[in-house]
């Protein structure tokens, strides 16, 4: 069974869009230790969904784990790791932290509790929530 996690960028620095355009990428530049956490249980085939941070705030496409938790090649710090990500579909709406806060399934999510942690496990539940305002 795949697990299911979300992962936040500001779309200026690097946006779902990018993500398709380039159809793979090395995703890296985690820092916080429970993200790095969570990256590390990350395993392929994994379900990701691309939330943008910044002025959007919104769950808007998704991707799936293709390479699995390793040391950053560009550090030399071997606690920051990377994940590589194949790109998957956008939504056809993204969907907005207002209507993810207001789902009763996300209310002990670090999603809404934690808005600066920038690699979070989803439950199935949240996933499908997650898919099925943005089509």
């Amino acid at each position: 069974m795949p697990g299911y996690w979300i992962l936040k960028t500001e779309p200026s620095a690097y946006s779902h869009a990018d993500l398709a355009k380039d159809r793979t990428t090395v995703w890296d530049g985690v820092k916080n230790p429970v993200a790095l956490r969570n990256l590390a249980a990350m395993k392929w085939g994994d379900a990701v969904m691309i939330y943008h941070t910044g002025n959007e705030k919104a769950a808007v496409g998704l991707a799936t784990v293709t390479g699995e938790a390793r040391p950053d090649p560009k550090k030399r710090d071997p606690k920051l790791l990377v994940v590589t990500l194949g790109a998957g579909r956008s939504l056809a709406r993204p969907v907005p932290l207002s209507v993810i806060k207001a789902d009763t399934a996300f209310a002990g999510s670090p999603l809404v509790r934690v808005p600066r942690l920038s690699g979070i496990p989803a439950s199935a539940v949240q996933w499908r929530r997650l898919l099925a305002p943005g089509g």
